[in-house]
């Protein structure tokens, strides 16, 4: 079972970070697209922008009704899973035969609400009766560059003790997205993250290099209880079968501001 260019392919997120990417791959792909956005936008050609908000459960079916493919990249700091449900149950009634969700790498496995509102969704979404394909990844380059400049201002850059992080770029997930949304659905596939693990102080030495900034004194702290125990054990990071890209920290930030 793959996609049909017949019907649209629905894409919630569409106009974020990772939308922003996956979009003009499916068009290019021959598929037209359909965006559910929470405020109106024109129309471009094979795109159709239609307005509703998944929290609030408003313009879902009217989004999904023809559909057969849907690829769900809207997230927030809550309330995804709430989010999910409502597209679920929209996505089931429309006879949706492929849902396809981003989730984060570690979602089972780091104890923090907004990390488990994640599995939450996946596990609706597992649990729908429709054929998904879930894809978990790790944080993206773009995340990782705010970051690191809201941190590079303080005169003392705190190092969460244990931590690290593994950023992907957002492109090369899209990428694998769009392939997963073609193809056949697959379940829960191998996580996706990039090429090397950095702490904090890692993360920002290149950053400061390439804007000409002296380095910042590092501050060790620890990140308390559950959490901080996950994080040092690396629960956030990619599991062993993980894909990983090609694009390293170094190469986004000399594409960005070199």
């Amino acid at each position: 079972m793959t996609a049909s260019s017949t019907s649209p392919i629905l894409v919630t997120g569409g106009t974020g970070t990772l939308g922003g990417h996956v979009v003009p791959l499916l068009r290019a792909a021959g598929h037209e697209v359909r965006i559910l956005t929470r405020r109106p936008r024109p129309s471009a050609d094979g795109i159709t922008h239609l307005t509703g908000d998944l929290l609030a459960d408003e313009g879902v079916e009217a989004a999904v009704a023809g559909a057969r493919t849907v690829l769900h990249l809207a997230g927030g700091p809550k309330g995804d899973d709430a989010a999910t449900r409502a597209l679920v149950r929209a996505a089931s009634a429309a006879g949706v035969r492929h849902l396809v969700y981003i989730s984060v790498i570690g979602a089972d496995r780091v104890p923090l609400a907004w990390v488990r509102s994640k599995l939450d969704a996946e596990r609706a979404i597992a649990e729908s009766g429709i054929p998904w394909t879930t894809l978990r990844a790790a944080q993206f380059h773009d995340l990782a560059l705010t970051m690191v400049e809201k941190m590079t201002k303080l005169p003392v850059l705190p190092v969460p003790g244990g931590l690290r992080l593994q950023p992907v770029d957002s492109r090369e997930v899209a990428a694998r997205l769009v392939d997963l949304t073609l193809g056949a659905p697959a379940g829960l596939v191998p996580d996706l993250a990039g090429p090397r693990r950095y702490d904090l102080a890692a993360l920002s030495r290149p950053y400061l290099d390439l804007r000409g900034r002296r380095r910042r004194p590092t501050l060790p702290v620890r990140i308390p209880g559950k959490a901080g125990r996950a994080y040092r054990a690396g629960a956030n990071l990619a599991l062993e079968g993980a894909q990983t890209g090609k694009r390293t920290w170094e190469d986004f930030l000399a594409e960005r501001l070199g």
